[in-house]
């Protein structure tokens, strides 16, 4: 059942000679070689060869309304006809800080970045001026974006397509950063015992989105959220993922637990690149011109971003986070059903709209139980259901997202996809 992906390869032999493997973000990549897409529309992908794919991977992760979504397309085009960048502040700047604030639980204030990894870069320097503090802690396998302070021991590509330790960080940048198991509380406990008075900040993805879909454990955000703040540390959420995902307000309000400081991008932008740092008022004010924390970018609050983001948000009501929750249910509980009834090693999770199965006979709470999965079996389920015109990430360290065009009609596609996948899996 092979692709005809001819022009794919055409192209990609072509990209190596300009662009650095091809590619312009490792995950991309996947051997022998990735599929060009040509356009998307809803939940589907069309390559340059023909070929149509059922899309879970979703941009990883902003696509939640599915691809060219005609409201956010409407008022992007408006917006490009009054301009596209401007050095200057917005009303539609006020506007989206001003539905960030009403939705996400920790929110006071906003700083609009770029991506995700300048919301995280600038959160942590946010940590360290407030707190006068060097040290931060993260979690192994935690991807917070590809700067210095945070690229040990991370998810995502970095894990899948090189060392997790990248070249090029010198040992002077990360001999702050302390790194913990997820989920291991007397790890954490230790950690800040043996660093007293010279941590800034904890940061961690609430769900582990850059390693597939690992939860935490049932009270440990809330032990998180405890410790640091009996010990001064500032918390920091990394809802590049989860924000706007998981609920209205993200991890935060789905789990009850409100952090310090937290990280947005992804869906904030509506297919477009944006970033955001918000928080406690008392704490983001210490941000430039305010105080004493550089931070600036000559496209933050770009119209454009801004503009999709506002369309984008309009659209998440309850319905949204109820359907989407409901499909990656059912593709989830048809993965756990699939694993019993072919007696194969795997763990399949799933929270709100993300879902992953890891080929591995263990259950996966941290990073070190998600690098024993069977890569090659999941790189057998990724390819298997490709040619059945079925898209996941192409990495047993990602996640997969269902959007709100995902309907009955292709998850009964994506299912049949499943059970012929499985069936050569044995």
């Amino acid at each position: 059942m092979a692709l005809k992906m001819e022009k794919s390869k055409e192209l990609f032999e072509e990209a190596k000679k300009y662009l650095v493997g091809g590619v312009n973000s490792p995950v991309r990549y996947f051997k022998p070689y990735p599929f060009f897409v040509e356009k998307a529309k809803d939940c589907y992908l069309f390559d340059v060869d023909g070929n149509k794919y059922i899309d879970y991977c979703l941009a990883y992760g902003p696509m939640v309304l599915g691809h060219a979504n005609e409201n956010i397309i409407k008022a992007v085009k408006e917006q490009l006809e009054l301009g596209t960048a401007y050095g200057c502040p917005t009303e539609k700047e006020i506007i989206l800080a001003k539905e960030v604030v009403k939705r996400v639980p920790c929110a006071e204030m906003v700083r609009f970045v770029n991506s995700g990894t300048e919301a995280t870069m600038s959160a942590i320097r946010l940590a360290r001026g407030v707190t006068g503090r060097k040290k931060i802690i993260k979690f192994d396998g935690a991807y917070h974006g590809a700067h210095d302070y945070v690229l040990v021991k991370s998810g995502s590509g970095a894990l899948t397509h090189g060392t997790p330790n990248s070249p090029g960080i010198p040992e002077e940048t990360t001999k702050n950063t302390i790194l913990v198991p997820f989920n291991d509380e007397d790890a954490i406990k230790k950690a800040i015992n043996e660093n007293k008075d010279e941590i800034a900040c904890v940061i961690v993805e609430p769900v582990m989105g850059n390693v597939g879909c690992i939860l935490p454990k049932e009270g440990y955000l809330e032990f998180l959220r405890e410790i640091t703040e009996e010990n001064d540390i500032l918390l920091i959420f990394d809802e590049v993922i989860t924000g706007f995902r998981l609920a209205k307000g993200g991890a935060q309000e789905y789990f009850g637990v409100v952090p310090d400081i937290a990280t947005l991008g992804k869906i904030l932008g509506g297919g477009f690149p944006i970033g955001a740092i918000v928080g406690k008022k008392e704490i983001m004010e210490q941000f430039s011109p305010l105080g004493a924390i550089y931070q600036a970018g000559t496209f933050n609050g770009n119209p454009i971003s801004i503009t999709a983001g506002i369309a984008t948000l309009e659209q998440l009501d309850d319905k949204f986070y109820r359907e989407t929750s409901r499909t990656a249910k059912i593709l989830s509980d048809t993965l756990r059903d699939l694993v019993d009834r072919y007696n194969i090693n795997a763990k399949v999770y799933n929270i709100a709209s993300m879902f992953q199965i890891y080929f591995n006979e263990n259950e996966v709470l941290n990073y070190e139980i998600a690098k024993m999965s069977d890569v090659e079996r999941f790189m057998k389920y990724f390819w298997g259901l490709l040619e059945r015109g079925v898209f996941v990430p192409p990495s047993q360290f990602e996640c997969c997202f269902t959007s709100i065009k995902h309907d009955d009609e292709v998850i009964d596609k994506t299912i049949k996809a499943m059970e012929d996948v499985f069936k050569e899996l044995e």
